[in-house]
């Protein structure tokens, strides 16, 4: 069998071991530490803003901002609707009830005119959402001017989960700057990678700083381990940070080489009957992260899980495009504002497609993939 061909695999360079072997020659392995320290400074100077906090996860990350932010029981808060469901399970678990935003046809993320619906709607009745989550998806950035002004009119805080789009542009300025808070991730699939990790990032110091006392479980200023409230295990290890900085300073590299995955693919496949690749806006500069289309059974003489199938059957990995979540189970019943009376992210759930997309995929292993499309495609 051929050997298998990962969706996004991690990608060393080499330099991660002499990070991790000062960590481990100066015996500092545990939680925080110098690599921490470092990684924090030299991602808040990539993305541009004055703070960051390398946590344990991108969810960790979430969880932080939405005490931030003040989202408890009883409060509501706006959402991309097309997304991973850590997105927004953390101000779930703090009981705020999620109203869901379509996505629009020219980037697949937050509609800026289902977010007016929303906030239209919300006015009406007099209850105003505590924040919005927008969400970059697959490495493309959202419309940040018109999304950000819709919600400044209104004085609600943005949450920008840039956990996919490390490294992408919107208008020549970094993702994960533009919320209130923003977050990374640095999951072992995602661009660059601590194996597990994120990182919270904001110009506000002063909620940085609370962040980072609550993350290492609230522990007061005493010569004893004393606790006026409860806070959280979230801290990034010394030695995962030391991996991240090496990975940081690939950024730009692996950036380019997924779009010259990408960019491989659209040759490849162009002109290939009902295959339309997620489009990128001319204000922005994906990091295409995933790259992703779209099949039209009725021209492609196929579909988008036939054609998971069949990759999967050569050994190939695949996923369809994230299952919406107002068509999750555990949200039914939520308010959802549909792009201009047209449910687009359900159709982007039904017909997507993410394919192999890893910033080591060699040439010839990309020409499997693409050999097992056009088979699959209508004569």
């Amino acid at each position: 069998m051929r050997k298998r061909i990962y969706l996004s695999p991690p990608h060393l360079g080499g330099e991660e071991i002499t990070y991790v072997k000062e960590a481990f020659d100066a015996n500092w392995v545990a939680p925080l530490g110098p690599h921490v320290e470092a990684f924090e400074r030299e991602c808040a100077k990539h993305a541009g803003v004055r703070s960051a906090l390398a946590l344990s996860s991108g969810t960790a990350a979430a969880e932080l901002a939405s005490i931030l932010m003040g989202v408890n029981g009883g409060d509501t808060f706006f959402c991309s609707s097309l997304t991973f469901i850590a997105t927004l399970a953390p101000l779930v678990r703090r009981g705020a009830v999620p109203a869901f935003i379509d996505s629009e046809p020219s980037s697949w993320n937050m509609s800026p005119s289902a977010l007016r619906d929303a906030f239209n709607d919300a006015a009406e009745r007099g209850v105003m959402p505590k924040a919005v989550v927008i969400v970059n998806l697959y490495g493309q950035s959202c419309d940040m001017d018109e999304i950000l002004g819709i919600c400044a009119s209104y004085g609600v805080p943005v949450l920008e989960d840039a956990a996919e789009s490390l490294g992408a542009l919107c208008k020549g300025r970094q993702t994960g700057s533009f919320g209130r808070f923003s977050f990374y991730s640095f999951n072992g699939n995602k661009i660059i990678t601590t194996a597990g990790g994120g990182m919270l990032l904001s110009d506000d110091d002063e909620s940085v700083e609370r962040a980072r006392f609550l993350s290492a479980q609230a522990r007061d200023k005493a010569p004893w381990y004393q606790h006026s409230e409860l806070g959280f295990n979230f801290r990034m290890s010394n030695i995962l940070a030391g991996i991240g900085r090496a990975q940081l300073k690939l950024l730009p590299e692996r950036v380019d080489a997924r779009r010259a995955v990408f960019g491989r693919y659209a040759y490849a496949l162009s002109g290939s009957p009902g295959i339309e690749f997620m489009p990128e806006p001319d204000w922005s500069r994906s990091s295409r992260w995933l790259t992703a289309m779209t099949i039209d059974p009725a021209t492609a003489g196929t579909t988008s899980m036939k054609l998971m199938e069949a990759m999967s059957s050569e050994n190939i990995e695949s996923r369809p495009v994230w299952k919406p979540m107002h068509l999750q189970p555990v949200f039914e019943g939520a308010k959802y504002y549909k792009h201009e009376g047209r449910d687009v992210s359900g159709g982007l759930f039904e017909n997507g497609l993410c394919v192999p997309s890893g910033s080591n995929l060699t040439p010839e292993d990309q020409e499997a993939v693409i050999s097992v499309i056009r088979r699959e495609l209508r004569p």
